[in-house]
């Protein structure tokens, strides 16, 4: 062994191997909010990225509804009919509806694929379809933070309590 080195993976922050379970700043069965075991750590952040991902996850869902939605108004008898362009969020040109047949995609990073509707309707499905799901697998997690934090502000109030209480005695029979 190298002296002056600890050994790769070596972490001073776990206990060693056999050392008691860890225990709260509050004493012992309290759970610090910060578990250094790599465990389920109740930090702040943590649960502000799942929030955060959900809602991201949320809005691109919501725009795949909207074009989805838009497809709908493809139809023969709105063929050759006049229609707002938009350039950008506040800027639109006119144009004409020519070919309700086939739909150009945007698929990320500034690609575009030509489509037919129907394909461009199930494009459009499978997205929403993998969206749901990967929002159901944060939703759990994001519920069991939101339980975990509720449960250490529990333990805490009840803590405090005790703590109130037996200085309230230690401080009568001072007195007395």
């Amino acid at each position: 062994m190298v002296h002056g080195r600890r050994p790769w993976g070596y972490s001073s922050s776990h206990p060693p191997v056999g050392s008691p379970p860890h225990q709260g700043p509050l004493g012992p069965g309290v759970p610090s909010t910060h578990s250094p075991h790599g465990g389920a750590a109740l930090s702040p952040q943590e649960v502000e990225f799942l929030s955060s991902s959900i809602t991201q996850l949320k809005v691109v869902q919501t725009k795949y509804v909207e074009a989805k939605d838009c497809l709908n108004v493809l139809n023969k008898s709105n063929e050759g009919k006049d229609l707002l362009v938009p350039l950008t969020s506040s800027m639109y040109v006119p144009g004409k509806l020519s070919d309700v047949e086939r739909v150009l995609i945007d698929v990320g990073t500034g690609y575009y694929v030509e489509k037919t509707a129907d394909d461009a309707r199930e494009f459009f499905k499978r997205k929403i379809d993998f969206l749901t799901k990967q929002m159901e697998k944060i939703q759990p997690a994001l519920q069991e933070k939101h339980a975990m934090k509720q449960a250490v502000v529990e333990m805490m109030s009840q803590k405090i309590q005790q703590l109130t209480a037996l200085g309230a005695a230690q401080g009568a029979t001072t007195k007395a």
